[in-house]
């Protein structure tokens, strides 16, 4: 082990041969035996991790129960608290990605939680209420959790106005205006 640092109870605590691993909060990185290249700032935050490498957890029990995933970055308390497998999320705000264990390659902003196999999606809340949404196939989400096309909004999410344009034409509605198409 080289090039470590190590501050509060029991940080790097498992530590062996875990290289370039910085783990500052009351149990951070405890678990970790041979993974390089973390950063765990909040008290424990990766605690668990043993061998993932190239996370960052920045907040109380970031990516607490990470125990193999890589490349993951969590910015909150409890963001991607859950996480034991999954690889390259990047969860920002209080709990988000949560619920998350195994699912890989999503981004969430916002209170949160996800599913636990969510992957290949991009996620914006705000409070724990899911607002829009890209999934793996590319389909935007406003208002609704499965987009079926390239543009899915939900009635619920209260749009009064829409424009789609390209270079040739365009298309638009309001929902305020006497003729609802022009």
């Amino acid at each position: 082990a080289s090039n470590n640092t190590a501050v509060g109870y029991s940080a790097l605590g498992a530590n062996t041969t875990g290289a370039e691993n910085t783990a500052v909060g009351d149990e951070a990185l405890l678990a970790n035996t041979t993974a390089s290249n973390n950063t765990a700032l909040g008290r424990r935050s990766l605690t668990t991790n043993t061998t993932g490498a190239n996370n960052t957890a920045v907040g109380r029990e970031a990516l607490k129960y990470n125990t193999t995933a890589s490349s993951n970055t969590a910015v909150g308390y409890g963001a991607s608290g859950s996480n034991t497998t999954g690889s390259k999320n990047v969860c920002i705000g209080f709990g988000a990605g949560d619920a998350i264990t195994t699912g890989s390659n999503n981004t969430i902003i916002g209170d949160y939680a996800g599913t636990t196999t969510l992957a290949d999606t991009i996620v914006l809340a705000s409070g724990t209420t899911e607002r829009m949404r890209i999934d793996g196939s590319g389909n935007l989400g406003v208002g609704t959790t499965s987009p079926t096309t390239q543009v899915t909004a939900s009635k619920s999410a209260n749009i009064s106005q829409v424009a789609i344009t390209s270079s040739s034409n365009a298309v638009a509605w309001d929902a305020t205006a006497a003729a609802n198409a022009y």
